[in-house]
């Protein structure tokens, strides 16, 4: 592969998908920092919605950086991540993988009580609740993949890499995650 690594990577996908793992490991390879939605911006102990204001504020100073990665964007704050945006790279997987994914870690995390959201714990009560993470998923699947066609049918947005196997996406990654030269990034930023 060419090019060299996108410096400013977003990461797409539904709930479960695994896009805080697949930031994690693009970070780890590029050595680009790393940032999380729901840990850097969205989530305050208590499982407390941190307000809007500062998540729009935290968002804007990541932006600003020269260098970031970052595991999702939430649509309030979305147009200041993408504005600098190099490349999105979407994970395309079916439904059954997501939502596999997505069980397996929220059993994994009630029995080991693994800290999560700013040392956030799931519990099974959180877990069977109507606001669940496994209701989210099920309640944005749709519209998070109509979010990427609108990217990508909107020339002033950044590229999109997609991934429809966890295999090609991990293959990408152990490559050096370099950009294929049909999705070098274009804009100047």
């Amino acid at each position: 592969m060419t090019g060299v690594p996108a410096q400013r990577v977003l990461f797409h996908g539904v709930t479960g998908s695994g896009k805080s793992s697949a930031a994690h490991a693009y970070s780890a390879v590029t050595g680009i920092p790393e940032f999380s939605a729901d840990d850097d911006l969205g989530w305050l102990p208590g499982w407390e919605n941190r307000p809007i204001e500062d998540q729009y504020r935290i968002a804007a100073g990541i932006a600003a950086q020269n260098r970031w990665v970052l595991d999702s964007a939430y649509s309030s704050w979305r147009d200041l991540i993408l504005a600098r945006t190099e490349l999105i790279v979407f994970l395309d997987y079916p439904r059954w993988l997501s939502l596999g994914r997505l069980i397996r870690r929220t059993i994994r995390r009630i029995v080991r009580r693994d800290p999560v959201c700013n040392g956030n714990t799931e519990t099974l009560r959180r877990a069977l609740a109507k606001d669940s993470i496994i209701g989210w998923h099920f309640r944005t699947f749709t519209r998070k993949r109509d979010a990427i066609g609108k990217i990508r049918a909107d020339p002033s947005m950044p590229p999109v890499l997609s991934f429809q196997r966890p295999r090609d996406l991990d293959a990408w990654i152990a490559a050096g995650a370099h950009a294929p030269p049909a999705v070098r990034p274009t804009r100047q930023g």
